[in-house]
């Protein structure tokens, strides 16, 4: 199974296929697919059967996913489609734009989390 590019959340620009153009944020992902669903892309309708009385039938429009090669992921700094390079960054790998003079990170780094005193002694206790 290989890694896509993007992640849940980015912010992407289509840049092939019927939607070519549009900007929109990634809904989920599909690794073993290699698939995205952007909002507001590749719309479809589905007709819907009514299951009982109460539940009424009807057209509803949803977004249907798109190969994730056709995105590109767009750098929160300087607002440019753009790819991606890895870095390690405080022992984490993370995302940076490739833009030229950018350089951004675009994955936050998380600090390592501090035990507070309460949670130090709950453990202490339990051993």
């Amino acid at each position: 199974m290989s890694k896509l590019h993007v992640k849940k959340g980015d912010k992407v620009l289509v840049i092939a296929g019927k939607d070519k153009g549009k900007m929109g944020e990634i809904l989920t992902t599909n690794c073993a697919k290699s698939t995205v669903v952007v909002s507001g892309v590749n719309i479809q309708t589905h007709h819907n059967k009514p299951k009982s009385r109460e539940d009424k039938g009807g057209i509803v429009k949803v977004e249907g996913p798109i190969n994730s090669s056709n995105v590109q992921l767009v750098c929160p700094t300087c607002g440019k489609p753009t790819r991606i390079a890895h870095k390690i960054v405080d022992g984490k790998s993370v995302r940076v734009c490739k833009n030229s003079g950018c350089d951004a990170v675009i994955d936050k780094v998380a600090s390592p989390k501090k035990t507070s005193k309460k949670t130090a002694d709950k453990t202490s206790k339990a051993n």
